[in-house]
């Protein structure tokens, strides 16, 4: 191999690394986006039980009635957390697949170029 040849080399390496580290960077904004809007659906839920809370306590006539009111309502709050929580389980669980799915192939795609080039050195 000469120096021609090691340049040409290392420039197609650097090439694909460049691709690689753009794909990870994209990888991970699509990741941060969807973890971002689950977090504002988060904000949103407390902020409407927050709401639902004040609504009772302005608008209950005694005690009991606004005891029962907040039961009911953290009660509510409790299950919304709940599936809102599985959802982001799954959207982390998919994260990790991706994450996974990236690294294998790059790294395929990584040991495939350096066997190619010390099998011609």
């Amino acid at each position: 191999m000469n120096n021609t040849d090691s340049m040409k080399a290392i420039n197609d390496l650097t090439s694909k690394n460049v691709e690689r580290m753009t794909s990870l960077g994209e990888l991970n904004v699509r990741i941060f986006e969807k973890m971002a809007a689950r977090q504002m659906d988060a904000m949103t839920l407390y902020m409407d039980h927050a709401m639902r809370v004040m609504k009772i306590a302005t608008e209950s006539k005694g005690y009991n009635e606004l005891f029962k009111g907040q039961v009911d309502a953290t009660k509510d709050l409790s299950e919304r957390v709940m599936a809102e929580s599985k959802s982001t389980m799954q959207i982390a669980s998919e994260a990790r697949d991706d994450y996974r799915a990236w690294f294998e192939k790059n790294l395929n795609e990584v040991n495939a170029d350096l066997r190619k080039n010390v099998a011609t050195a």
